[in-house]
């Protein structure tokens, strides 16, 4: 992906540590139910790519395991309330959205992302009616960061934000190989099975 194109694009909200995690290729996956303000009361996948935006507001530093809790304060230092830019550094493309019903399913996954148990199995119980997306992603570091005017729009607590602005989609590469992520997948897919 180096072609620079011009588009009105879309962004997929995710707490900054969890993105920082992804850059690093430390997890290709991320759990959605969805925002308490969705529109559509429940997650959907409305792109299979996107901008991943990070969101600072709600990480909560005992919902992620011992080792990832200093990335947190590391992201935390580039944030701000008064924020008039948003900082755009990762791209993803969805490589599959497996729908989790029981706790024991997303229990085999434990090893695979940086969440406590607890923080899953909040997800998981959230509207319980609802199944729990695990999106496996194919994640790109940008080049150069693309920097967006901050929007009210975007501020609340939903997956999806249509960015008002047309960006340029910078140069990126991906943070892991083809091989290594299929070995990525592979032990997603294992895992599940059992």
């Amino acid at each position: 992906m180096n072609e620079q194109i011009t588009r009105q694009p879309i962004a997929l909200k995710e707490w900054a540590v969890s993105v920082k995690a992804l850059l690093e290729g430390n997890q290709i996956i991320i759990m959605r139910k969805g925002g308490i303000i969705e529109e559509t009361r429940d997650f959907q996948l409305i792109s299979d790519s996107f901008y991943l935006m990070s969101a600072y507001e709600h990480q909560r530093k005992e919902l992620l395991k011992e080792g990832n809790r200093d990335a947190m304060d590391e992201t935390l230092k580039e944030w701000t309330e008064l924020q008039d830019k948003i900082k755009l550094e990762a791209y993803a493309e969805v490589v599959q959205d497996i729908e989790i019903n029981d706790q024991e399913t997303l229990d085999k996954l434990r090893h695979l992302h940086i969440w406590t148990d607890t923080f899953a199995e909040e997800r998981l119980k959230w509207k319980r009616k609802k199944p729990l997306h695990l999106l496996l992603l194919k994640v790109y570091k940008l080049d150069q960061p693309v920097f967006a005017p901050m929007r009210d729009a975007y501020n609340g607590c939903k997956s999806w934000v249509r960015l008002e602005d047309e960006l340029i989609l910078p140069a990126m590469r991906p943070v892991l190989s083809d091989e290594q992520l299929t070995q990525e997948i592979d032990q997603i897919k294992h895992a599940l099975m059992g």
